[in-house]
């Protein structure tokens, strides 16, 4: 590794944008230094620019997308008007997520737990794993298991709305985007190379 001799516990959240943004900027930074990234991309199925871009970088950039070619959310909590307006909603009582969209992601995480002790990249990044942590895909015990075996010289980054305080009381650096104005708000939808 061309690394850390001390990786850290960042978190990037809040209802802002720029989240997955800063963590691939992180990864793009530390690339440019020789070190090994990997991001494991939640909620996600590989179709944004970061993705494309991605793919054309060298062997030490490693990227891959759990998602669905749905959404999801609790019944309980989305607003009529996103129910009307966003297209392939799937609704699930509370706390019971799809089992299909569980399994991916749950053989996703069960394949970076039994290689974690390895610490064989510089830089892991979770993206959107707190959301995934929301709709209980993944359990708040694996995403412990990491914080507690981080190897010494990792960089643990998370991304995602809605960090959950035991996450949040672990980590060394905690940025929450924090949003004031957003164009979708006007009608704008989102724009390639912007915002996707």
């Amino acid at each position: 590794m061309s690394g850390l001799k001390k990786g850290l516990i960042e978190i990037y959240t809040g209802d802002g944008k720029g989240k997955t943004t800063a963590a691939f900027g992180l990864a793009f930074r530390a690339l440019g230094w020789g070190m090994k990234v990997y991001i494991l991309q939640f909620m996600k199925l590989g179709t944004y620019g970061e993705n494309r871009m991605s793919r054309k970088m060298d062997g030490n950039l490693e990227v891959d997308y759990v998602g669905m070619p749905y959404f999801i959310g609790w019944e309980d909590e989305v607003p009529e008007s996103d129910i009307k307006r966003v297209k392939n909603l799937v609704l699930c009582k509370r706390g019971v997520p799809p089992a299909e969209y569980r399994e991916k992601v749950q053989s996703y995480m069960r394949n970076l737990m039994e290689n974690w002790d390895k610490g064989e990249r510089d830089i892991v990044i979770l993206d959107e794993v707190n959301v995934a942590l929301y709709y209980g895909l993944i359990d708040m015990e694996q995403v412990m298991y990491l914080i507690d075996r981080k190897p010494e010289n990792v960089e643990l980054v998370f991304t995602g709305r809605r960090i959950p305080e035991e996450i949040t009381e672990r980590a060394d650096l905690v940025t929450e985007m924090k949003e004031i104005r957003h164009p979708y708000s006007a009608g704008v939808s989102a724009r390639r190379g912007v915002d996707f």
